[in-house]
């Protein structure tokens, strides 16, 4: 009676290093390596062939996110029977060798052959089939604008008509969130069901807190360039826009503390997701609820002390609850990191997005100590005046700003050594967090009457333009080449 048979890994160098085929007998455990089992411990080891193997593997998506690396082997090969493979690793080793491929060549043939990285060409489609692919992730170009906005009116060195120019970027910006929102209100009529299958996807899912991230860019914004900045007169001219601001701010915190509950809840309950697979999009939902405290560090100033006080006790209060999830998910980050490595080159911009909770916490301590009224002293003794809380601030804020430039440096080395080859909506990552990162600069430099932090803060403001424009001319170009809104290329396809 013959063997049963056995599905046994099959060395296959056109496709994958190995796959399982049911094509032969339990007693011949060599013979799709055409060669004999090892002889003795003195014999060496036989070479493998060159065949090619006719088995093929169908990305999901476009784009893969996770880089391939043999790192499986071990564990693959302590779970086998000794009598299948004599060495999984020593395979691979003979057969690079057998085919005269480098290490890097090798490893680079097959991330490209595994991931897929040459975007598949497809028929054009008309603008109703594209909306079906207008994803929540959309947000992140007005998050951005609106940001870049902030960061003009924030300039140390100003210069006649900087403040016009920051102007019309925030007009800008409402125009394209006006038009971004369409956009998504006409996809989620089209095609019925959609909304659900969005905010409960396992990946556009961690998209949606970027609608209110530009929410509070615009409530931001809207303080900078539509108030006064000398708070006295504010209170005079604009008694009735504050009051607008002042409710617009605690309808956010309501909704957005909403979010971080109901979103992570769902998460935790309808999704099951391994270490090696976590991005940095893991932190977005807590990221509206920690703008809280960067809204309220902006509008307190000029606020009436009976509204100012409560504004920025409650945006400490969600500043820390952000800050404090983040460096939860900042755990998982980094073991992520070191267990799986470095993401796919298509998803490094991502952890630009670690950048932001210590960046924002760092400027929303600075402006919510100096949004306190001067004559502010809980206990009437002196210890916890206006003063002794802005120096705490300003000393915690250069303590996160450290933070922000770790990761800042970890993300662009990642960057540098992989750029990516196909724009995703992603990219912008790149831009907002940065925005926080250099807004933070901007406020340590004041803080510290340190002309050269302000220099320094202008020329990161310099290439944080460059930046924005860069990725706005890529996103425009994915646009018409429809490298973005078509099926298997955007943000409503699992990729991790």
């Amino acid at each position: 009676m013959s063997a049963p048979l056995r599905g046994n890994p099959v060395y296959s160098p056109e496709s994958n290093p190995f796959v399982h085929r049911r094509s032969r007998s339990q007693s011949e455990p060599f013979s799709s390596f055409n060669s004999h089992p090892p002889q003795t411990s003195g014999s060496p080891r036989p070479e493998l062939p060159s065949g090619q193997s006719s088995f093929t593997v169908t990305p999901t998506s476009g784009r893969s996110s996770t880089e391939y690396n043999d790192s499986h082997l071990d564990d693959l090969e302590k779970s086998l029977p000794i009598d299948t493979i004599p060495s999984l690793r020593l395979h691979v080793l003979q057969s690079k060798r057998h085919h005269g491929e480098s290490d890097k060549a090798y490893e680079a043939r097959c991330v490209e052959l595994k991931s897929a990285d040459e975007a598949p060409s497809g028929p054009k489609l008309g603008i109703r089939e594209r909306l079906a692919h207008f994803t929540w992730a959309w947000y992140t170009l007005t998050m951005s604008t609106g940001g870049l906005a902030l960061l003009i009116r924030a300039q140390p060195h100003q210069f006649p008509g900087l403040r016009e120019i920051g102007l019309a970027v925030f007009a800008v910006n409402i125009a394209l969130f006006v038009l971004v929102t369409a956009a998504q209100i006409a996809r989620f009529c089209l095609f019925p069901g959609t909304f659900v299958r969005s905010v409960t996807h396992p990946r556009e899912g961690f998209f949606v807190p970027t609608f209110f991230l530009s929410i509070a860019t615009l409530i931001t914004c809207t303080q900078r360039y539509c108030v006064p900045e000398d708070p006295a007169v504010a209170r005079v001219e604009a008694k009735s826009l504050l009051v607008v601001i002042q409710v617009a701010f605690w309808v956010y915190v309501v909704v957005t503390t909403s979010v971080a509950v109901g979103q992570y809840s769902y998460v935790f309950s309808a999704h099951s997701f391994g270490l090696q697979t976590m991005m940095p999009t893991w932190i977005l939902p807590i990221f509206p609820i920690m703008l809280s405290g960067t809204i309220a560090s902006v509008i307190s100033e000029s606020q009436p002390t009976e509204a100012g006080v409560p504004i920025v006790v409650a945006g400490l209060t969600c500043q820390g609850l952000g800050i404090a999830v983040a460096f939860m998910m900042y755990a998982h980050m980094v073991g992520r990191l070191m267990q799986s490595g470095l993401p796919n080159r298509e998803h490094r911009t991502g952890l630009f997005m670690c950048v932001g909770p210590p960046a924002f916490t760092a400027l929303a301590f600075i402006g919510m100590a100096r949004g306190l009224p001067e004559t502010f002293d809980h206990d009437m003794d002196g210890l916890t005046d206006a003063t002794t809380i802005e120096t705490m601030g300003v000393i915690g804020a250069g303590f996160l700003w450290a933070l922000s430039f770790w990761w800042f440096g970890i993300a662009l080395l990642a960057v540098v050594q992989s750029p990516p080859r196909h724009f995703h909506l992603g990219w912008w990552a790149a831009v907002f967090p940065n925005t926080g990162f250099t807004l933070a600069t901007i406020s340590l430099g004041a803080a510290f009457d340190n002309e050269a932090i302000l220099w320094f803060a202008t020329a990161m403001s310099v290439l944080l333009l460059l930046a924005y424009l860069f990725v706005l001319g890529h996103h425009v170009r994915a646009v018409v080449v429809q490298e973005i809104m078509y099926p298997g290329r955007d943000e409503d396809v699992e990729d991790h």
